[in-house]
């Protein structure tokens, strides 16, 4: 169904530079919008209030680089499991003359992290210790990847944060889902904060409640009035350096003053007609869906029918070994040395797949990563496209739902706990199941893998899809599912979204399906001699696609996602 947002009082804000604005938002009376078919410019992402945030900012003169900054600035306020200024991501991007961007603002090891800083003496994982409180906590990208994006953007910062600011210090009513999220996270926000945070009420929240965040706007304003010195010096930093003084954090004021985003060269591939780009390492996606496209592109994937066992098979011995070899090979290139070039190569992926037996499971124990010679699941996601051809893809994250669940004090947002992304423990799997290994061992200043996948696709050298989704070490395949559901089946962009997924990601050697997922082939699977396992949703999947000179944007049904238009 195509729900219409209500809008019922306009806000005014002036901002900054002088010029009133009249903000065509309503933090009180909204509803989300799950599919649009527009003309000129489209945003989708988590949130009703921060889609209608860069759509403001695309009708008052802004691209897609403006309105995508300014949706992130609002999620950090109206979506604060995931939305963030306390962690970090990727953008990428194509612009109207040809130019791709890919910015890497991933958070980095504090400089006094090390090897084995999450075991104890007998070489034991701590239990939790990666995952809640301080020292889970790497240093915090998002901001400083804020501004690195804004030179390709037009209109000033002020102008972009204003929406965000609005909504932390006016607030905004939360929905049902929002509700229940900040219920069952009370015990744990109240264990790792030495006050109660503005997520903690002595009553259970409900739907229709208004949460007002005064301490986050503060900070809001300081970042329109000092950039990026208002999050990374200053008050800002003072603050939490402060908070990791509370407990056994280690972020310090230089690690906040150095750090920097990195603007680095996309990955571009080819798949038939189709032109692919995504994001690099620490984004392991910039291997793993490389690997995976060019694993199914010559295998008649799409006579093969959605969803059916056949299909489904080759795509998940596709996954089984991307993953094994994600394990092994992937980590900061800044740091180690991985062979890129090989593991996306068309031999590669083909010697890969030798052993694959149409009709007979794959055994992980017996699978492992590939030979390579020397060379010389809380997370959100939002697409924008503008009137001018630019396109934006950008996934941001805290790793974990609501991150390492501590507030910093005075300034109101959440910080991460990207360090668990690391390999505390070579073979030791984190919070997502993910084994890692050497390349991607904790060392100070760097950064951390990742399975965001932020992917844009280009026919005949225009954007045709815009796609990224949260979801841990889900997300690349989800990707790749929503990619192939198009490119492949022929579905509609809609259901492309929001037909069942699966993933495979080699150890556990189990099919995750979400509860939707048609008998007939769990079944077919099952006598091929896959475990399944059903669980709940897998990512929240934001996609813009382009039919001629209109564009559909779909927001997934997995969530509150919203998409804005016109």
């Amino acid at each position: 169904m195509n729900l219409k947002l209500i809008i019922v009082v306009p806000f005014v804000i002036t901002c900054s530079h002088g010029l009133a604005q009249t903000e065509h938002i309503n933090p009180f009376n909204y509803t989300t919008t799950k599919q649009m078919t527009v003309r000129k410019g489209a945003v989708v992402s988590a949130h009703p209030l921060a889609s209608q945030a860069g759509l403001m900012i695309l009708q008052q003169g802004g691209n897609a680089i403006d309105a995508a900054i300014a949706t992130q600035l609002a999620l950090a306020v109206v979506y604060p499991g995931a939305g963030n200024l306390g962690g970090g991501g990727f953008l990428v991007a194509r612009l109207k003359k040809g130019q791709t961007l890919a910015i890497d603002y991933r958070e980095k090891a504090p400089g006094a992290a090390f090897r084995n800083m999450y075991l104890d003496s007998s070489g034991t994982v701590i239990k939790g210790l990666s995952e809640k409180g301080q020292l889970a906590s790497g240093v915090p990208g998002t901001v400083a990847g804020l501004f690195t994006s804004h030179k390709y953007g037009k209109l000033p910062f002020e102008q972009l944060i204003a929406p965000a600011i609005m909504l932390a210090e006016k607030g905004f009513v939360i929905t049902e889902r929002e509700a229940s999220s900040l219920n069952n996270m009370k015990d744990t926000f109240l264990k790792y904060n030495n006050i109660p945070p503005v997520f903690v009420k002595d009553i259970p929240w409900k739907a229709g409640d208004t949460l007002i965040q005064q301490d986050l706007a503060k900070t809001l304003t300081r970042i329109k009035e000092s950039g990026k010195n208002g999050f990374y010096g200053g008050e800002t930093a003072r603050l939490i350096v402060a908070q990791m003084k509370k407990a056994n954090g280690i972020i310090s004021e230089d690690d906040l003053k150095n750090y920097q985003a990195v603007e680095r060269n996309a990955v571009i591939f080819p798949y038939k007609k189709y032109s692919m780009i995504t994001m690099p390492l620490p984004a392991s996606g910039g291997v793993i869906l490389p690997q995976l496209m060019k694993t199914v592109e010559d295998r008649k994937l799409g006579k093969m029918g959605f969803l059916s066992p056949e299909a489904v098979q080759l795509m998940v011995e596709a996954e089984r070994r991307s993953y094994a070899d994600r394990s092994e090979f992937l980590g900061d290139q800044d740091f180690v040395k991985v062979p890129v070039k090989t593991l996306t190569s068309e031999e590669y992926v083909g010697e890969r797949m030798k052993d694959f037996v149409p009709g007979v499971a794959g055994n992980s124990e017996k699978l492992g990563h590939g030979t390579v010679n020397a060379e010389t699941e809380e997370t959100t996601h939002l697409s924008v496209a503008d009137k001018w051809g630019n396109v934006v893809s950008v996934t941001t994250t805290l790793n974990g739902g609501y991150g390492s669940a501590t507030v910093v004090e005075g300034a109101g947002f959440l910080l991460n706990n990207e360090m668990d992304d690391f390999s505390v423990k070579p073979g030791e799997p984190n919070m997502y199941g993910a084994l890692g290994n050497e390349a991607n061992a904790i060392y100070p200043g760097k950064r951390m893998l990742s399975s965001m996948t932020p992917t844009i696709v280009m026919k005949k050298r225009k954007p045709y899809i815009v796609v990224g989704t949260p979801g841990g070490t889900t997300i690349t395949t989800s990707v790749f599912q929503s990619l192939v559901n198009i490119l492949e089946f022929d579905l509609s962009a809609a259901d492309a979204v929001n037909q069942p997924k699966f993933h495979h990601q080699w150890k556990p050697d189990l099919i995750y399906v979400e509860t939707d997922f048609p008998p007939a082939t769990i079944e077919a699977l099952e006598k091929m001699g896959y475990k399944i396992e059903k669980r709940g949703p897998i990512g929240r999947t934001e996609m813009i696609l382009f039919k001629g000179r209109k564009m559909e944007a779909i927001g997934d049904k997995r969530g509150d996602d919203s998409v804005a238009g016109y």
